[in-house]
């Protein structure tokens, strides 16, 4: 049974709404945002000033229909955090988008000259952490990334803060389609996904929640009641046993119906909600530069998109403070008694 202390406790209610969903929108993408930027200018780096901007824009028009924002310290943070309501939850990265690309696979790391302990002391209710994983890389990329994840874990443990953690499989050189585009891995095997999931699902990583990819590609996930939704459901369901704790779906670039249809076989297998991005703001985001365009797609399309995946959340993804993990009373402030201000130090802390 896990027990959350109570520092991790306060960040996971702030993520989610009253009734323990999580309707997140993430902010904290780079490349996906940088680079076609750059394209457009014609430039090797793209502006600071239009990247931070687009993500300050992403907070005004999109933080209503969020229970909690996905910021980075590059950008979003600086730039928006002023924008930011004060009654929504914090979630900051930490990983580097930039990684090592070896024979035997990817490295990660955290972003220079920042932290978990600089995400706690900012005020922020969690931290996020992505790592590409592929069971069947190199030995040795295979305990980096594991030292990686273990590593922010027990810091996590030490500030006492939520860590999300996000999976994501990537082609190794012997694979057919090849791309380090923070994109859904085209053949991506299921038992690669499942796998990932098992390892880091450990007690020795600190794993609170789970930010997830579709275990199947996107498009071959036809929604419950689909044709053949069945075999896709086992799959899914596999996957929720596995995390042992909460989780929730990311889009990976996935559009908007795709990822609806996913979000169906999450919530009957037992997900809590969704930190989504591009499906949400992407095709806003395609009329860069132009700014009113971009506000009037996001205030509209994007809105009503949100809404429509937050009905659905409300309608069927699962409490994340009912998880069986928790035990059959659920996640709860412990100790509930005078013992608390005895006891606090002593819960790593």
């Amino acid at each position: 049974m896990i027990e959350l202390s109570p520092g991790k406790l306060w960040g996971m209610r702030r993520m989610a709404d009253s009734a323990g969903r999580f309707k997140m929108t993430a902010v904290d993408q780079r490349p996906p945002i940088k680079n076609p930027i750059a394209r457009h200018y014609g430039l090797k780096d793209a502006p600071w000033e239009d990247v931070a901007g687009f993500k300050a824009l992403l907070i005004e028009t999109l933080q209503d229909e969020s229970t909690a924002m996905l910021l980075d310290p590059h950008y979003a943070v600086p730039r928006g955090i002023g924008l930011l309501s004060p009654q929504k939850g914090l979630i900051v990265t930490l990983e580097d988008s930039l990684f090592v690309e070896t024979p035997e696979g990817r490295l990660s790391s955290e972003i220079d000259d920042w932290s978990v302990e600089k995400i706690r002391r900012m005020g922020a209710d969690a931290v996020k952490v992505l790592a590409w994983y592929r069971p069947d890389a190199g030995e040795k990329v295979n305990q980096h990334q594991k030292d990686f994840v273990r590593r922010i874990g027990e810091a996590c443990q030490r500030f006492d803060i939520p860590f999300l953690f996000e999976l994501l499989v990537y082609p190794l050189e012997k694979d057919a389609h090849q791309t380090s585009d923070y994109v859904e891995m085209r053949g991506k095997k299921a038992d690669d996904v499942l796998a990932s999931v098992e390892e880091f699902a450990k007690p020795d990583y600190g794993v609170d929640v789970f930010k997830l990819e579709s275990p199947v590609n996107a498009s071959d996930a036809p929604g419950v009641g689909g044709e053949g939704w069945e075999a896709v459901q086992s799959v899914f369901d596999e996957m929720g046993r596995l995390a042992g704790r909460p989780w929730v779906m990311l889009s990976a670039g996935a559009g908007k119906a795709d990822f609806r249809n996913i979000l169906t076989h999450a919530y009957r297998a037992g997900a809590s909600g969704y930190l989504a991005g591009r499906a949400i703001w992407l095709e806003a985001f395609g009329q860069f530069p132009d700014w009113p365009a971009m506000r009037t797609g996001l205030e509209g399309g994007a809105v009503g998109y949100m809404r429509d995946l937050n009905t659905l959340t409300d309608a069927d993804a699962a409490p994340w403070f009912s998880h069986p993990a928790y035990g059959p009373e659920g996640a709860r402030f412990r100790p509930a008694d005078a013992s608390f201000r005895h006891v606090y130090g002593g819960m790593g802390l």
